[in-house]
């Protein structure tokens, strides 16, 4: 038997490595206080509901997602409900009891109505009996700077990606991966395949990216199918391991549809003779996005 047929259903999808959610904050609530001076609270009433709420207001339920880096570090993600659809993603570092927010809102820009500008906020979890101090935080880092990692996904979807400079990134698909083929076309309708990045270090070995495709959509649109998602992989380089969360719209025959799923990869770190040229190269090309 060729036991890869059974694998059909899952073959090259990005969900493919993704783990079962993580049901752990059941029952727990926090209270973040940010350095932008807001106070929110989460209550994890359920495996999948929670309650949030900015300090004073009364508390809003949403379904929530949730995985883990290591064992003390979580990742959240939700939406707020209504319209324009808007997310909160949060990093929660239970070892150093501090916290990461990305907001993100579909719909903020009138000139491309599925684009998304995500905004990061730091903070500090309340504890009984801790007074909050301003320091230390997750920050955002220059760490990741020239490295070139090839992360899995599944049987037959790969991508490579390029951390070259400290507000952009950029990626490239393995041509022997089948998953890789739409896309690797419709990156050849763009000049080039650099996007808005964000690099936050959350501790010894973990760090936060965050992507958001804004060129792809505003050249591309719906040729890609994916609209301006907006990534965010928490990276774990003591096992190189990621998991994450996508938030924006799928576009399929000039159909619609949200999107919000958890993902995760296996890395590899491509050494220096690993890396054809036209990899090495995406780590000193200009980028033709910026004067």
């Amino acid at each position: 038997m060729d036991l890869r047929e059974l694998n059909q259903t899952v073959t090259g999808d990005i969900a493919q490595y993704t783990p079962p959610s993580n049901y752990e904050l059941a029952g727990r609530t926090f209270r973040f206080a940010m350095d932008d001076g807001l106070r929110y609270e989460l209550s994890f009433t359920g495996k999948d509901e929670l309650a949030w709420n900015f300090a004073g207001d009364e508390p809003v339920t949403s379904k929530y997602l949730c995985c883990k880096a290591d064992e003390t570090t979580y990742l959240v993600s939700y939406e707020l409900g209504g319209a324009p659809r808007s997310n909160h993603t949060w990093v929660i570092d239970l070892e150093n009891w501090l916290v990461t927010r990305i907001a993100a809102k579909v719909g903020e820009n009138p000139a491309y109505p599925y684009l998304i500008t995500p905004r990061y906020e730091f903070g500090a979890i309340e504890r009984e009996g801790v007074e909050i101090q301003p320091h230390p935080r997750h920050s955002f880092t220059t760490d990741l700077m020239g490295n070139i990692i090839q992360w899995t996904y599944g049987g037959e979807m790969a991508t490579v990606h390029v951390y070259y400079h400290s507000d952009w990134y950029r990626i490239t698909y393995p041509p022997d991966k089948k998953g890789s083929m739409m896309f690797n076309e419709a990156m050849a309708k763009i000049p080039s395949s650099d996007e808005p990045a964000r690099f936050i270090k959350i501790k010894d070995g973990i760090y936060l990216v965050s992507i958001t495709e804004q060129n792809m959509e505003k050249l591309i649109g719906a040729a890609m199918h994916v609209r301006s998602n907006t990534m965010c992989f928490i990276q774990n380089y003591k096992r190189v391991y990621q998991v994450g969360r996508a938030f924006g719209t799928a576009t399929w025959d000039d159909v619609d549809s949200p999107l919000h799923i958890l993902f995760a990869a296996y890395g590899r770190l491509l050494e220096p003779s690993e890396q054809e040229e036209y990899i090495r190269n995406l780590l000193t090309d200009p980028n033709p996005y910026t004067v």
